[in-house]
Order: C-alpha cells, then structure tokens, then sequence
C-alpha cells in the first residue's frame, strides 16, 4: 500500500474540501489509497466530532463515507485509463448521490477506517461501496455515486 493518497495529487485549484482536501487548514484531510482490490482511508474523529459524550457524529461518518468515496472513484478511473494517479489531465469527481445506513454507534477516540469497493466504473461516473468500521466492528456502510467534475466547477476553482 502506497502512503500517497489520490487526494495528494490533486491540483492545487482542486484541493481545498473541506472533507479531502490538502490545503484546507480546518479540513478533515481524508486520504485515500488502494490496499489491493480495496481503498481505504483512516479517519482519526477529534473530541469536537462528538454527538453524544463518547460517540461521533453522524455527519463526521458521512463526510468520511463521501470523500473516500470520491477519492476511491478518483482512483478507480485512474486504474481504468490504465494510468497513474495525479498523471494529466487530473481526475477529480464530484458526489452525484450519498447514502449512509449507520448500523451501530460509533465509539469516540479510536481511528475509523473506511473501506471501498468500486461497483460501477463508466466514462464519467464511479458507483462505490463503502464500510466504516472501529476496532473491526462495522459501524456503517454507505454508497457514493460519483461523477467526474464538471468543467463548470473546475474553472471557478482557479
């Protein structure tokens, strides 16, 4: 497994989510990479990820759920171009759809670690799978519909 994310490689116009993104300051800084056939990101949730003393916030698991799964599409087109990623043009993708199913509470202080699994790549969209769990205990699964970015979003980035 490599230790360079896809989200290291994004432009720097590109790389400011608040989820994934390597130049925002106040961000979350989700890494994704591949482990095999498998992505995988490791969220550490800080005492201000809290929804009730000793458990995260749900909006934490989905942020993780949304940008591992767009960095997972990022690097599933990657791999189907038959290219390394940060090669040009860049791949970015952006969340077409989001769904989270939070299966048990999610204890505070340990990593969460996401795991995807590319169901679907076409041309422009990349449907993801995902399971989060802590301490091996799945915690929730989601699913992301990614979508490569639009040019639209890509020009006002600069």
């Amino acid at each position: 497994m490599s230790d360079t994310a896809v989200q290291d490689l994004y432009p720097d116009d590109l790389a400011h989510c608040y989820g994934c993104g390597r130049l925002n300051e106040h961000g979350l800084h989700i890494r994704s990479r591949w482990d095999g056939d498998e992505t995988v990101a490791v969220l550490t949730p800080r005492p201000w990820h809290t929804a009730i003393p000793g458990y995260v916030y749900g909006g934490l698991i989905a942020s993780l759920v949304d940008c591992h799964g767009t960095g997972s599409a990022a690097l599933a087109a990657y791999r189907a171009e038959g290219r390394e990623p940060g090669t040009a043009p860049p791949l970015r993708f952006v969340t077409a759809a989001l769904h989270v199913d939070y299966l048990r509470p999610t204890p505070l202080g340990a990593p969460l670690e996401a795991r995807g699994r590319i169901a679907e790549v076409k041309p422009r969209k990349v449907v993801v799978e995902l399971t989060v769990r802590v301490d091996g205990a799945e915690c929730a699964r989601g699913t992301v519909v990614a979508v490569r970015m639009p040019e639209s979003m890509a020009s006002k980035a600069g």
